[in-house]
């Protein structure tokens, strides 16, 4: 495969997509190949039938190398699911020959992510938040400035270290080889947020099939990362229940009719709808299917609305409003519903709320500028800490780096030893 191309794979719910692109020098990411299929064997992030996982990825990079005319070796996978946690920390480095160096970086967001996790949870993602030098803070880079401590702020992503490994043997019994694993959050941000938001105070929100992801940034850092494991299929389900209809058809008339402004549907029109069990179909009125669709939205934003009170004092909105200056965004599949951002000003008492869709796109824009393909989009963009989260390669690299220097001083004691006597 060309070395300039990246490649993005998002194993969802509903479907798996393998994008393939390169990033060019005016921020632009040209999409020159797309495979996307229908998801066998997963659900909330978790893989439920290898097999079919398999098959559905090969199916999508075989389209994918074809429509881009190269190979595909290895890929950036996104990771998501309710076993998602968050925290953050800080850690301190004592600054070598006085200047800050990208060893001196290094180091110090290795110290902040030295902190001790479940045995039955494994460090995803290393975000450095803000650094400081001695008694100045609030710096973004601290690359060759001088000083005698080092202080790295950062977010620290964890993930279920069973669910992923059944993710990268599904990967890896494609024949492909995994670069980066990103929470899905994260790559979604690349995809939609600007630099402004996040300085003014943000919260992106991508509503998948199976999940939630939210991803909260706080004075141009991510402060807060979570999962919920309720999204765009409890909408499908609540109509197949409701209406005694088959999943697929219930997604499909979802897809096709659902909205959430009842006041603009005519009352009088009505959609057919497919019977379980090879019952007849039969006719509703779109307004009762509207109704079930806006109760499920309703409650899916409460969760939202539930898990960002969290973060500040209860139901202290206000206090909220002034953190996320810039709102609420929202993206994803389920994103798409029409009247989503009036419902959701509503529920998060008139924020700001728009719909997030990729952005500085060419090459195949057409079928990938919309919001459900937002985390694969950022999987192309993405790039995650410098230093290895891997500990063992980490701490051996850093061991032989002491080690050198620790050699080099003590031949310099030693030659001072042998001038004198």
């Amino acid at each position: 495969m060309e070395s300039n191309y990246t490649v993005g794979l998002d194993i969802g719910s509903s479907k798996i997509v393998l994008l393939i692109g390169e990033q060019m020098a005016n921020n632009m990411t040209n999409i020159v190949g797309r495979g996307e299929v229908p998801a066998k064997g997963v659900d909330k992030g978790s893989v439920t039938d290898l097999d079919s996982v398999v098959t559905a990825i090969k199916s999508a990079l075989t389209v994918a190398e074809e429509m881009a005319n190269c190979k595909v070796s290895w890929v950036n996978l996104s990771v998501s699911g309710a076993h998602i946690e968050s925290i953050n920390e800080s850690g301190t480095w004592a600054i070598e020959d006085k200047e800050v160096s990208s060893y001196d970086m290094d180091s110090v967001l290795h110290n902040a992510a030295s902190i001790k996790i479940r045995d039955d949870q494994r460090l995803l993602d290393v975000i450095p938040q803000q650094y400081a030098i001695d008694s100045q803070e609030g710096i973004s880079n601290p690359l060759g400035l001088a000083g005698v401590k080092l202080k790295a702020d950062v977010h620290l992503i964890t993930c279920h270290n069973g669910f992923v490994k059944n993710l990268e043997k599904a990967v890896e019994l494609c024949g492909l080889s995994i670069e980066q694993l990103t929470f899905s959050g994260v790559a979604s941000s690349a995809a939609i947020l600007s630099e402004d938001e996040k300085k003014l105070g943000v919260c992106l929100v991508d509503i998948g099939s199976g999940t939630m992801d939210i991803s909260v940034y706080v004075a141009g850092a991510l402060r807060h990362s979570s999962v919920l494991a309720y999204a765009g299929n409890s909408v499908t389900n609540d109509i197949a229940i409701t209406f005694s209809s088959p999943q697929n058809s219930a997604e499909k008339i979802k897809i096709n009719y659902g909205c959430l402004q009842r006041e603009s549907i005519d009352p009088d029109e009505r959609i057919e709808l497919i019977s379980v069990g090879g019952r007849d179909a039969r006719t509703l009125q779109r307004q009762m299917l509207v109704d079930v669709i806006e109760a499920r939205y309703s409650e899916l934003l409460d969760l939202i609305k539930q898990e960002l009170c969290k973060l500040g004092n209860g139901s202290d909105m206000e206090g909220l409003k002034q953190q996320l200056a810039a709102g609420i965004v929202i993206t994803g599949g389920a994103a798409q519903m029409i009247g989503l951002v009036e419902v959701a000003e509503k529920t998060f008492d008139n924020m700001q709320v728009r719909i997030g869709k990729p952005d500085n796109l060419q090459g195949l824009v057409d079928d990938v500028a919309t919001p459900a393909y937002s985390t694969v989009v950022g999987l192309l963009r993405v790039k995650s800490a410098s230093f290895s989260k891997n500990d063992e390669s980490a701490d051996a690299s850093r061991f032989s780096v002491i080690l050198s220097r620790i050699t080099s001083r003590f031949s310099v004691i030693i030659n001072r030893i042998k001038k004198e006597y």
